[in-house]
């Protein structure tokens, strides 16, 4: 598992990783072009947990290569910057968001605010996608 030192720069970042509710992830095409967009995102197990849209082309770019990134937002001065490679996976046995507690409690006012419901919103991001961390850093610059 990546950021478990204990040291306090770890305990910021995972800190980090529970709160944050943006992430932008990075795939691959499979001619090699990086592919980055914004998901909401949960951090359970040492893993981050993604609801895909189902429709979307970066489950191609998975498919063809599962390694990828996840970076989190910086500072307003661009310091504290903290990013995650790591390897994807299509995780068919995940909750669907209306069952996930903690993606809910997380993230239930932006989904009523923005997608009508837990189940209006897992008719689109039906696809849950687990990464597993390889190799995380954080720049506190």
């Amino acid at each position: 598992m990546v950021f478990d030192s204990g040291s306090k720069s770890d305990r910021h970042v995972l800190a980090r990783l529970r709160s944050d509710k943006i992430g932008w992830l990075t795939t691959v095409t499979p001619e090699g072009q990086p592919q980055t967009f914004p998901v909401w995102f949960l951090w359970e197990d040492g893993e981050v947990l993604v609801y895909g849209d189902f429709r979307a082309k970066r489950n191609d770019n998975l498919r063809a290569n599962p390694r990828v990134s996840l970076h989190l937002d910086s500072n307003a001065g661009g310091g504290d910057v903290i990013v995650i490679e790591g390897e994807a996976r299509f995780e068919p046995d995940a909750p669907p968001v209306e069952a996930n507690a903690a993606y809910l409690a997380k993230y239930g006012a932006w989904i009523s605010d923005f997608l009508v419901s837990p189940e209006k919103m897992a008719e689109i991001y039906s696809l849950p996608i687990r990464i597993r961390p390889t190799r995380g850093r954080h720049s506190s610059g």
